[in-house]
């Protein structure tokens, strides 16, 4: 299954960018033996600020045709980490050929896009900054694959 991650917002260089790129990558070497890879990473900007609903119909456009949605929002369900991982092997095993993890923008996702997913997860009732929240998801894709290969990355 390709996994796609689909955000609000250009990640520049820096850490958070190192950080991106480097659990990405361990994810594509741990993933590529369970059926998983890195399908991309789309950056959608809406220039003509149209705000949530406007970012919506760039992260549409975005998004592999017949995907299953997961969208990270506040709201959504708190979940550890092998549960994450369990529900990634779910999609992977019910033959889905493509997983869009969408991250919105600061003024978080248009409501009717939200209700499209059938997944919203929520890492923890605090808001995190954007940049923090696509490497915590990148962490989170990386540990699942160690999780679902049995790998020591992961301590329960």
């Amino acid at each position: 299954m390709r996994v796609h991650l689909l955000a609000v917002g250009r990640l520049r260089g820096g850490p958070e960018r190192a950080l991106v790129d480097d659990y990405l990558s361990r994810f594509e070497k741990t993933g590529r033996g369970l059926g998983l890879t890195l399908g991309g990473v789309a950056e959608v900007e809406d220039r003509k600020s149209g705000g949530p609903e406007g970012e919506a119909h760039l992260l549409r456009k975005a998004m592999p045709e017949g995907a299953e949605l997961w969208v990270l929002d506040e709201r959504g369900r708190q979940m550890t980490s092998p549960d994450f991982a369990d529900a990634m092997a779910q999609a992977r095993d019910s033959g889905r050929r493509d997983l869009a993890l969408m991250i919105g923008g600061a003024d978080g996702l248009d409501p009717a896009l939200r209700s499209e997913a059938t997944r919203t997860i929520s890492f923890g009732s605090m808001v995190w900054p954007h940049m923090l929240a696509r490497v915590m998801l990148c962490e989170q894709l990386y540990r699942a694959a160690t999780i679902l290969s049995g790998g020591p990355y992961h301590r329960a």
